[in-house]
């Protein structure tokens, strides 16, 4: 197949990193197979990107609210005109992910969903509040931060990209993304087309290595607001490096979430899909995807069965060959993580089942492929159940009484979504309100579930902030008081 090689793009046109340094990225399914060569920026190209954001910011942060709302809308209708583009950006994005076309197709086209819908909000985050008092009138008003740096990761890089660039656009900042060096070439040739249609030095793009680059965006002195997707280790290292300048930082990091079957919860064909959608969408690499399950006694078995009925039907293989409905995964360090943790509880003698078929048994091998698999009963000490797998394996647990699944589901130092499970809404809502997570599912779990109206983020370690809905517009806001005395502002 066709090598894609993609550039950085700063100040409005595309152009090669300093010294035209680049990387390579291979398909997961085949790691002998290159699919393409990305830019390796370097400081001089960072500062490159953020002096441009800078130039810009003085116009577009001017223009009003409606008028960046009109670039959205723009964007949202002309990005996936071209139908054959878009479809090639997708098979692209496929063979450097290694997720399935089926997936790839949601990310790419529904990028344009983003950006339509944050359009939207523009009236209500315009808004301005007013507080009136017996001394004091004040007009409480927001203002663009400046440039804001995007970190995106790998793993659903344009959906994560469609839950922040709009929002810091309409908010009226200058932006820098920096996209992960496992999804590079997709990624890069969709934000070439957003950028190209707004003006120049609006939206930049830097990729490279982010051990040789991350410090010099993170910490470089025009940035003022840093918005991250990511681990929480290197999450805890941005906030670190964005303290030296006291950067404002939004941080969605891991998650191991929590999801809590009640007695009633119906167990459906339907149902079992559902959950398995939940836990095994894009091989189980999504950060807001159900990791743990707590299951009533009396229904473990039940759901044991029911579920590894579904997920003896996935074909694992080449993500973009028909039939198949699970890819590899994407870097062979995920690879190895999730080993290590399927190997420590079989050497504790847990119940490991693997389901699933596979495509080819030359591809199985020599990719970066795993099957899908249950642990039964998963001790709690294990590292399957304490740490976030990030990969196509599940730990189910029974519990006796609510109370100690509510606990259980507690009982980490993750805090992004969970999700409980009933046919009683009033009887799951009331025990929602008593997990700790930024986010919480009813009867469904995971990206498929996620309401962009609301504001997402995470509670403990998984992160701080929100992105998403009007909420994550003001994200990238300053708050701005204006207040004198009682009747002189207000007539």
């Amino acid at each position: 197949m066709e090598e894609v090689t993609t550039g950085l793009f700063i100040d409005g046109a595309a152009r090669a990193a300093t010294g035209n340094a680049t990387y390579r990225l291979v398909n997961p399914a085949r790691p002998s197979e290159t699919v393409g060569h990305a830019a390796a920026a370097t400081r001089d190209d960072v500062d490159a990107a953020m002096q441009a954001a800078q130039r810009a910011l003085a116009g577009w942060s001017a223009s009003s609210m409606d008028e960046r709302a009109a670039y959205l809308r723009t964007i949202a209708e002309t990005l996936n005109a071209d139908a054959g583009e878009t479809a090639a950006r997708a098979r692209l994005l496929t063979r450097e992910h290694g997720k399935t076309l089926f997936e790839t197709n949601i990310e790419v086209t529904r990028l344009a969903d983003r950006f339509a819908q944050v359009a939207g909000f523009a009236d209500a985050v315009a808004a301005e509040d007013t507080v009136s008092g017996p001394m004091f009138d004040t007009v409480v008003t927001r203002s663009p931060r400046g440039v804001a740096l995007l970190i995106v990761p790998w793993n659903w890089p344009l959906a994560i990209l469609g839950s922040k660039l709009p929002h810091a656009l309409l908010a009226g900042n200058t932006v820098v993304v920096k996209l992960s060096e496992f999804a590079t070439l997709a990624p890069a040739q969709t934000i070439m087309k957003i950028a190209s249609m707004l003006p120049p030095g609006v939206v930049n793009l830097i990729t490279g290595d982010g051990t040789v680059i991350g410090d010099d965006l993170v910490t470089h002195p025009l940035v003022r607001q840093v918005n991250f997707t990511g681990s929480i280790r290197i999450g805890r290292h941005v906030m670190q490096q964005a303290a030296r300048n006291i950067t404002p930082v939004t941080l969605e990091l891991g998650g191991n979430d929590p999801g809590i079957l009640l007695d009633d919860a119906p167990l459906s064909p339907e149902f079992f899909k559902k959950l398995y959608i939940s836990i095994f969408l894009t091989s189980g690499q999504v950060c807001m995807a159900l990791k743990r399950l707590y299951v009533p006694r009396a229904l473990f078995d039940d759901v044991v069965d029911g579920l590894s009925a579904v997920m003896d039907r996935q074909i694992v293989g080449d993500g973009l060959k028909d039939g198949v409905t699970m890819g590899p995964l994407t870097t062979p360090q995920q690879k190895r993580t999730v080993e290590a943790m399927l190997e420590e509880a079989g050497a504790a003698g847990q119940d490991i089942r693997y389901s699933g078929q596979i495509d080819d048994e030359g591809d199985f091998t020599a990719g970066q492929f795993l099957r899908p698999s249950l642990v039964i009963n998963a001790d709690p000490s294990l590292s399957v159940v304490k740490d976030e797998q990030f990969g196509p394996t599940l730990p189910v647990i029974a519990y006796d009484d609510e109370e100690a699944a509510i606990a259980m589901a507690n009982d980490s130092d993750y805090g992004l979504s969970s999700s409980v499970w009933s046919a009683d809404p009033s009887r799951a809502v009331a025990l929602a309100r008593r997990l700790e997570a930024g986010f919480t599912n009813i009867n469904s779990h995971g990206p498929t579930a996620m309401d962009g109206l609301s504001p997402f983020g995470g509670v403990k370690q998984s992160g701080i902030g929100r992105n998403f809905g009007p909420d994550g517009v003001h994200q990238f806001q300053e708050v701005h008081s204006i207040s004198g005395q009682s009747g002189h502002i207000f007539q």
